[in-house]
């Protein structure tokens, strides 16, 4: 069998309640290992899904069926499901950027590279719908308008939407994460916000000492400016 057919355990129900053909033909058919055929069988295995009938969906012909019936050595082949077809992954179209907004790329690409160096260039590539030359010449200042590029948030140019771009950040947030935990980088002290509780900044001296001494030093400012005068 060249393709996986679907539903394969529904369709090995539906062949042992249906058929009396081998469990080795079932298993063959189905994709399944024998043991897991007489399972089934047995009421051991797939006790709560219902038969499916490949005849019925388009996997197997009525001639196949009968031919596998008069021989046990045969070994039924699947037809092409339109079912399956449908069902088959489409590969997604690379983005389309109107003409109009094709010229804001550069300095979308140069807010990526600007505000998040960790998002490989083939992920600003894909979300943009640009090239890794364009990227790397905005890079290098070898674009031909170079002079005239500025970083600008993607999403108000009206070329990524808010919930890709949070999406993208977070996910090569979390890779550069990981990354450096393999490498045993940790991120600097101080480099997130910690609650008051921990910095201390509630504490009920510390702005009064620091007021006191900016009032003591304030008047002698203003003195020493006077006698200039």
């Amino acid at each position: 069998m060249a393709d996986p057919i679907l539903m394969p355990k529904a369709t090995a129900v539906w062949l042992v309640d249906n058929t009396s053909l081998t469990f080795e033909q079932i298993a063959d058919f189905a994709g399944l290992h024998p043991l897991e055929v007489k399972g089934i069988a047995d009421g051991e295995v797939a006790r709560d899904i219902r038969g499916a009938d490949p005849i019925a969906n388009g996997q197997l012909t009525r001639e196949e069926l009968d031919r596998a019936g008069a021989n046990d050595k045969y070994r039924m082949v699947a037809q092409k499901s339109r079912h399956a077809e449908l069902l088959k992954p489409q590969k997604k179209a690379p983005r389309y950027t109107p003409v109009s907004r094709r010229q804001d790329r550069p300095d979308a690409i140069a807010w990526f590279i600007r505000n998040h160096p960790e998002i490989a260039d083939s992920q600003v590539a894909k979300i943009l719908g640009t090239t890794k030359a364009t990227i790397e010449q905005v890079r290098d200042r070898t674009h031909w308008n170079s002079a005239n590029i500025k970083p600008v948030d993607p999403v108000s140019l009206g070329l990524v939407m808010q919930l890709e771009l949070d999406a993208l950040v977070k996910k090569a947030a979390d890779k550069k994460a990981k990354d450096d935990a393999k490498k045993g980088i940790t991120a600097p002290e101080g480099a997130t916000l910690l609650p008051a509780s921990q910095t201390g900044a509630s504490a009920p001296d510390a702005e009064p000492e620091h007021d006191d001494h900016a009032e003591a030093e304030a008047p002698e400012e203003r003195y020493e400016d006077d006698d200039e005068d």
